[in-house]
């Protein structure tokens, strides 16, 4: 006889456990834009200056007053950028895909 007592007592204390165990609110979403990037130092971003020379465009990009990277866009052709490697003012072009300077190897294997 004590047997259905019993299992009614289980049944109802399942029923209010599963009933505590959902939130009646919904957790907040979270927010979907990136976190903003603040700089360390600014002295690290570059600072470019602009200027019109001989029909041309030049862009000169120096961090701490030094300059690193000169990008000439000529009014018929294409741009290019020079650079300096080495940090002591001589500047080379810089080379890479696209480029007209590029140099591609042409190794030979082997042959047949």
């Amino acid at each position: 006889m004590r047997r259905p007592y019993l299992l009614l007592f289980a049944l109802a204390v399942a029923a209010g456990a599963a009933s505590a165990q959902t939130p009646s609110e919904k957790p907040a979403a979270a927010d979907p834009r990136p976190p903003v990037v603040e700089p360390l130092d600014n002295d690290i971003e570059p600072q470019v200056t602009i200027r019109q020379r001989e029909g041309a465009t030049v862009e000169e990009y120096r961090v701490n007053g030094r300059l690193y990277k000169i990008r000439v866009i000529p009014t018929r052709g294409e741009p290019y950028i020079l650079i300096d490697p080495t940090g002591e003012g001589s500047f080379v072009r810089q080379e890479g895909p696209g480029n007209p300077g590029l140099s591609v190897p042409q190794w030979v294997i082997g042959t047949f």
